[in-house]
């Protein structure tokens, strides 16, 4: 190896991230997509997935941030991306036994951290969302609940990337780096970051790194 590369091994729990800090100049020509494992503690709802998918690529590809999305179960350990997060889905990932009252939840998603260091590891409650939502999603057509409801996921997930990307446990006052989310936030037809966080996010230090997964 380079001299020019830093190893750095973070586990989570059998797994180990091989995160290998290069030279600014790799990838000066051409930056490719960062890389997102997933992990379900049980399976999502196809729609669910879908929804939550577009908007998550949505709302991080108007700040040229591209997204590989796969399976943490399936990683082979040979790949290599500018930078990577893993994010585990608690709960059931559906909008089945919804009740006619909200729940307010705590936490909707989360970052780990080491030694005061936010690692590239995330998780996202499902069954929290969904309390926090369901009242709302009774209001809505059956039809139309499952996409609404992706599509809220996918800005809780949006916001635990821009800390795992950024580095940084900054909130700010507007937008999907918020501290705190209103219904409305989730429900709305359009949800984005601040033009402080769109900045920081563009610049985030993922633009010089790669990544290599082993386990």
């Amino acid at each position: 190896m380079s001299a020019d590369r830093v190893r750095v091994l973070v586990r989570c729990g059998s797994r180990s991230f091989l995160l290998l800090a290069g030279v600014a100049a790799l990838f000066a020509q051409s930056i490719p997509p960062a890389a997102l494992y997933t992990e379900f503690e049980q399976a999502p709802a196809p729609a669910v997935l879908e929804s939550l998918r577009a908007e998550t690529d949505a709302i991080m590809g108007r700040l040229g941030i591209d997204l590989t999305w796969r399976q943490l179960a399936e990683a082979t350990g040979s790949e290599v991306s500018v930078q990577l997060a893993v994010i585990h889905f608690l709960g059931k990932c559906e909008v089945t036994a919804l009740r006619p009252h909200r729940v307010q939840p705590g936490a909707l998603g989360w970052t780990h951290e080491s030694d005061g260091a936010i690692l590239p590891f995330g998780s996202v409650d499902c069954d929290r969302v969904r309390g926090f939502l369901q009242l709302d999603l009774l209001s809505y057509a059956a039809d139309q609940r499952e996409l609404i409801y992706g599509r809220a996921l996918g800005r809780v997930l949006a916001h635990e990337l821009y800390h795992i990307f950024t580095k940084s446990r900054h909130h700010s006052p507007d937008g999907v780096g918020k501290a705190a989310y209103a219904t409305r936030d989730l429900l709305g037809t359009r949800f984005v970051f601040d033009s402080a966080e769109s900045t920081e996010l563009r610049n985030a230090p993922m633009h010089s790194e790669s990544a290599d997964l082993t386990h």
